[in-house]
């Protein structure tokens, strides 16, 4: 039996991924700062560490086969373009020690989990822009922060294969979204924070959209990302890959798509002063397709319902939502 270690296990992709890789029939060990938030862990052992340091890394390889690396300082566009320094100092720590901690103990295969960020902004002007292919990460203009320290660590994951033949994988998510993730507090992304504003208003209230709403991205539902993790791994494709979906959707769009799965009626307030990223991000899927012989499958339409519903339903809970609270009255 394989042994596998998954990094960022208390999170959203890492919490999924461990469930699947213990339905797969594997021995899986968990390691971030917290426990999952929504669910109890389905890992076989979890260690509570921080990866910031090198000794914590040490432990956390111990004895495993894999590694899928997901563990990092991140989340919505509020966050990552307020926090630059942190976010990079604490990710280029987490990587750089990880990746010679899982050399060291004699790891077989590391998994990074990088991020459409660090595609080149200039690429990124148009909502309605061209697919991004692998390529198009070079020459470099990432987003400040996180980008840059995601293009970093997919270098030095070349370079150790290059220096000490180290298998390393290097994924590049587009836009994950589903249940059992945060859906408030700052970190959230995109689908989670247009899902907690629609199920916590009334139908014909009005809702706050960042930017304009004109502005462009694909999004990939959680279990056509962890299908996808698995795959990479099993392969032995070595260069950065996309991993995500080319159905490319306006914020305003999923605002409408999320509305009518709620059946509410709202209207939009848009507040240009807010961060808004890149114009248009979209994935490139040509790679994908030659590589795994396979792409991500799950509607838009079908994840978000699940999302949404999911999110309404902790919402409720706590008697916040319009139904949860006419029902205390």
């Amino acid at each position: 039996m394989k042994h596998i270690l998954v990094t960022g296990a208390g999170g959203f992709i890492g919490h999924h991924l461990v469930n699947r890789l213990k339905a797969e029939g594997y021995w899986v060990r968990g390691a971030d700062l917290k426990y999952p938030e929504y669910q109890n862990t389905a890992a076989d052992e979890f260690k509570i560490l921080d990866l910031r340091r090198w000794e914590n890394c040490q432990e956390a390889v111990r004895g495993v086969d894999f590694v899928y690396n997901l563990a990092a300082d991140m989340g919505g566009i509020g966050y990552i373009s307020a926090s630059l320094a942190d976010i990079a100092r604490n990710n280029v720590l987490i990587n750089t020690h990880m990746l010679e901690a899982s050399r060291l103990a004699g790891v077989k295969k590391f998994l990074f989990s990088s991020s459409a960020c660090v595609y080149a902004q200039y690429k990124q002007k148009a909502a309605d822009v061209t697919p991004l292919k692998e390529e198009d990460a070079y020459p470099a203009d990432p987003e400040p922060g996180y980008g840059w320290e995601k293009l970093y660590a997919e270098q030095m994951c070349q370079y150790y294969r290059h220096d000490f033949g180290f298998q390393t994988r290097i994924v590049r998510f587009h836009n994950v979204y589903g249940p059992l993730g945060t859906y408030e507090g700052g970190k959230e992304k995109a689908p989670a924070a247009i899902s907690r504003k629609v199920a916590l208003a009334d139908d014909g209230d009005e809702i706050e959209i960042w930017g304009d709403g004109a502005q462009t991205r694909s999004f990939m539902y959680v279990d056509d990302c962890v299908e996808g993790l698995l795959r990479l791994m099993a392969s032995d494709f070595h260069d950065p890959l996309n991993l995500g979906t080319d159905e490319l959707i306006s914020v305003d769009g999923l605002v409408d798509l999320i509305c009518a799965i709620a059946g509410k009626r709202l209207r939009k307030r848009h507040d240009v002063t807010k961060p808004q990223g890149v114009r248009g991000r979209n994935s490139d899927n040509g790679r994908l397709r030659n590589v795994l012989g396979w792409e991500p499958s799950i509607s838009l339409h079908n994840g978000l319902d699940t999302t949404y519903k999911w999110i309404e339903g902790q919402l409720a809970k706590t008697g916040r939502t319009p139904k949860a609270g006419a029902a205390h009255v």
